[in-house]
């Protein structure tokens, strides 16, 4: 209540941090969300021995839908037009999340992530009507192949679960633009990571089993859910909103570079000195596209 005895709406705050969040350029967001997505992936894979690849992706998901639904409170009248978008999201988000960590038990993560990566470039070279878009994702994709150069203790199974989650990567980078269009704030977001928390858990539950409630790893997965998708996710959407998936998923190719620090600082997974060759090639395109297109105009 105010001084006048009326209500203060609770949707007040969201809307001040949604201003301020708008007034950040969309190249910074995407930034910040690649670094803390890829160190909560370094947390997760330190709990995989305990609580598994599957099972740590359904704490993952189950908190940040916990947390999205408490902040946003969102209404499940969508409409017709809004609710294909929130159900085929949240399906491509957990199996995305299920695929990647299944590759990410089996092979470093700097490697993962680089072959994930497939996917946004696909996205960026399919969207691209202009010479020097095409330019740099081929250059992006020549770092994608050095990066990714055959070494012979690599897990087939690995590199398949990876491009799986490649495949799902493309497919979320396009609903999350119609998600942005079709719903407000954060409310399609907090919906579409519920269901991709549903997708999850029967697989989690049949692969972790009771563990999954021992304290200790609840509070890692609360860290990990706020790292690996409150806060990317949300970034994201917010910047997808402003510009294209095409480019979004340019800018994107940082995340192979950032996912190989983060594996190498956190989990001690080094890289070969071509493979860092590579990450440059990789950040070179990254910036050549962010410098091509006016983005926070």
């Amino acid at each position: 209540m105010n001084e006048f005895g009326n209500p203060v709406p609770r949707a007040r705050p969201l809307a001040i941090a949604g201003r301020a969040l708008g007034a950040v350029p969309p190249p910074l967001q995407i930034l910040v969300g690649i670094v803390s997505v890829q160190v909560g992936a370094s947390l997760a894979k330190q709990l995989f021995t305990v609580a598994g690849a599957a099972g740590t992706v359904t704490l993952r998901l189950f908190f940040a839908a916990l947390v999205l639904l408490l902040v946003w409170r969102p209404a499940v009248r969508l409409g017709r037009r809004g609710w294909p978008v929130v159900l085929a999201y949240g399906v491509v988000l957990g199996l995305m999340n299920l695929s990647f960590y299944q590759a990410l038990a089996r092979i470093p993560q700097g490697i993962a992530v680089t072959i994930e990566f497939l996917g946004p470039l696909a996205v960026a070279l399919a969207g691209s009507r202009r010479l020097v878009d095409a330019l740099w994702a081929l250059l992006a994709a020549g770092g994608v192949v050095l990066l990714a150069e055959t070494r012979g203790d690599l897990s087939l199974a690995g590199l398949l679960f990876a491009l799986a989650a490649g495949a799902c990567w493309g497919l979320y980078i396009l609903l999350s633009a119609a998600l942005g269009k079709r719903t407000t704030e954060g409310n399609g977001l907090a919906l579409g990571m519920a269901v991709a928390a549903m997708v999850a858990m029967p697989v989690g539950v049949v692969e972790t089993g009771a563990k999954l409630l021992s304290p200790w790893i609840l509070v890692i997965g609360l860290a990990v859910a706020l790292l690996s998708s409150v806060i990317p996710y949300s970034l994201e959407l917010e910047a997808l909103r402003r510009i294209p998936p095409r480019v979004f998923g340019v800018l994107m190719s940082l995340e192979p570079a950032v996912a190989a620090l983060a594996g190498l600082v956190v989990l001690g997974e080094s890289l070969h000195p071509p493979q860092w060759v590579a990450l440059c090639c990789v950040v070179a395109a990254s910036i050549g596209a962010t410098r091509s297109h006016k983005l926070a105009g």
